[in-house]
């Protein structure tokens, strides 16, 4: 048994620092693993001197919202590991401004793909709904329990190099299943199949290929990661659609790969429009697709899918 569960909403200070503490330690072993000399404890004040050409005592303690004696001590810790330098600010000389040092410019660059892989590991633990702060923390804990920290940021980090070059190759009949199978789970996960779903993704050939429509896959070496279709609609204008990447692959940007690599080939084909349907209520989807270039349209009433609520198109050659 857990005593400070036990405790309840009485040891929920004590549960925040045993959860902190967690995640500095795990934190410190993805340095080690990457030979990075950092202290976790100095990233917030790092941090601020980094976004800033030259910062004070002040400014820091302010921005942070904690004690000078604290901000004194890891400027401290920074200044003998050599990461930043003090000069005289020179509009008022009583002032010290803080800057990286080359040193610590060195380490910015060397540790910001790490950051960015805690930074995302970290919202897929704590995508978490609960009642209270206390159900929450049951909750992190036990995902830190089942899949330690530092494994899954590292794991992010190989993965994320691994897919730096995504290959995008043509439909073949093998492949098949891999259409079916990454549409399926998507469609289960977020919304539901509908009889259309069903037939098309089983039969991709009969509605998509012999129609005159294209199917992509994106692999990683040897391994198909991901899928997305253009579906001919009629002269010049192509659907993109049946668009989904495999659970294990999800955050590597592989779906934007796969979505310019439709849009590179639209315009060697010389056609005029790409349209695709989706749901508002995919927020990151729909912002991937804009930043693309793809506007909203008025939707049909009829339109090929119930759950869709919005339509956008993105002109092509013209």
């Amino acid at each position: 048994m857990d005593a400070l569960i036990g405790f309840g909403n009485l040891a929920l200070g004590s549960r925040l620092k045993r959860v902190s503490e967690y995640i500095m330690r795990e934190t410190q072993r993805v340095y080690d693993a990457y030979n990075i000399d950092f202290d976790p404890y100095l990233f917030a004040v790092f941090k601020i001197i980094k976004n800033n050409k030259g910062v004070n005592n002040s400014e820091i303690k302010n921005s942070l919202k904690t004690t000078q004696p604290a901000i004194t001590q890891s400027i401290n810790k920074l200044l003998k590991k050599g990461l930043i330098k003090i000069s005289e600010d020179k509009l008022d000389k009583r002032k010290k401004k803080i800057q990286l040092s080359k040193k610590g410019i060195k380490l910015a660059e060397d540790v910001t793909p790490i950051w960015n892989s805690i930074e995302y590991t970290m919202k897929q633990y704590t995508k978490i709904t609960s009642d209270s702060l206390n159900e929450h923390l049951n909750i992190l804990e036990k995902k830190f329990d089942d899949n330690r920290f530092s494994k899954a940021i590292i794991q992010h980090i190989k993965m994320n190099t691994k897919v730096a070059s995504v290959e995008i190759t043509s439909y073949q009949k093998e492949y098949a299943t891999y259409f079916y199978e990454f549409n399926i789970e998507w469609l289960k996960t977020y919304f539901y199949v509908e009889p259309y779903d069903e037939e098309v993704l089983s039969k991709p050939e009969k509605y998509i290929i012999d129609k005159g429509g294209f199917i992509f896959f994106a692999k990683v070496e040897d391994t198909i990661v991901g899928t997305v279709a253009l579906m001919s609609i009629e002269d010049g204008t192509f659907e993109l659609t049946k668009m989904a990447v495999s659970p294990n692959y999800r955050g590597y940007k592989i779906g934007q790969q796969l979505i310019q690599h439709c849009i590179t080939f639209s315009k060697e084909k010389g056609l005029d429009f790409l349209k695709l349907y989706s749901n508002k209520l995919l927020e990151n989807a729909i912002y991937i697709y804009r930043k693309h270039g793809f506007i909203e349209v008025p939707i049909e009433k009829d339109s090929p899918y119930k759950r869709s609520d919005i339509k956008m198109i993105l002109k092509i050659n013209q």
